[in-house]
């Protein structure tokens, strides 16, 4: 039996993901279960080495969807709809919204912030607690792995873990200490859309100890990759999410240029401004040396 003395040496998580009530023709009818599953199967792997609380932020309408063992937020109250006009009406929740919802709910040192079609392997939370400890960072983006294969059904998840499956662009796995959150403003950038998770990165880079990013790592994965946000219906959203991304960058971008190293700065600022000159290079070396002495 493990210790109460052990049990509060423990690192404490809060993952926290946003289910919904979708037909059987959206790809999440068949993600939704078994990320769910997967991610209590992590839970129940890492119960010796870290404690972990799921949470789940949804619309009232979107409440069967959630499984018994997650501890469900008040209702979310609004949507992109409230703050922008789209051609096509999806009811997308606002990030900030479900990371405020988190916050009010747990007192856990970090957050885990996934998209519902993320699974989980079973090593994942043990994985991100010895990254915390061995490469001392406190945040982090998780890329997945694509497998290839059209598995649809919970008790295919055996089969899901043992496909290597394929690296994958995108920040949809992020992980970061609950003490920073007061400090966020991500503005009305919504969930569902491209460049949610960058737009989380920014005050993650700007606030955090010190921020990684893990591409090759494979404790996470989604089934293949229809990249539905591609498609004619998304593009006003995607442009929603720039506009409120650029915003998000002049905010933190000063504090982000001390904090982090210039090819993770480039990374992020091309988003709103594309490649820099070399002129825009110097620059930053500059301001970053400015930034150390002073």
């Amino acid at each position: 039996m493990t210790s109460l003395y052990y049990l509060s040496q423990m690192r404490t998580f809060a993952h926290i993901v946003n289910p919904v009530v979708v037909s059987p023709e959206s790809d999440l009818f068949v993600a939704q279960p078994i990320v769910f599953n997967s991610m209590r199967v992590a839970k129940e792997f890492a119960a010796e080495k870290v404690s972990v609380s799921l949470y789940s932020t949804q619309y009232p309408e979107d409440r069967p969807m959630i499984p018994s063992y997650f501890k469900q937020t008040p209702d979310l109250e609004r949507s992109v709809l409230d703050v922008g006009s789209f051609r096509i009406k999806r009811k997308l929740p606002l990030v900030a919204d479900i990371i405020n919802r988190l916050y009010e709910a747990s007192d856990a040192q970090y957050f885990i912030y996934t998209n519902a079609d993320i699974i989980l392997l079973p090593q994942f939370y043990a994985v991100v607690d010895a990254l915390i400890e061995k490469k001392k960072c406190d945040a982090m983006s998780i890329i997945k792995r694509i497998v290839p294969f059209p598995y649809t059904d919970v008790s295919d998840l055996s089969l899901i873990y043992a496909n290597a499956g394929i690296p994958h662009i995108g920040h949809d796995c992020l992980v970061f200490p609950r003490s920073i959150c007061p400090n966020f403003d991500l503005g009305f950038v919504c969930n569902g859309a491209p460049l949610q998770g960058a737009a989380l990165i920014v005050p993650m880079m700007a606030y955090a100890c010190k921020y990684m990013a893990f591409y090759n790592l494979h404790i996470t994965c989604h089934i293949e990759d229809s990249m539905i946000w591609k498609q004619e219906g998304f593009n006003d959203y995607r442009q929603h999410n720039l506009v409120e991304y650029r915003k998000i960058w002049a905010r933190y971008s000063d504090r982000v240029m001390g904090n982090v190293h210039y090819g993770l700065y480039d990374r992020f600022k091309r988003i709103t401004y594309g490649r820099p000159t070399r002129l825009q290079k110097v620059e930053f070396w500059l301001k970053k040396m400015i930034c150390k002495f002073f």
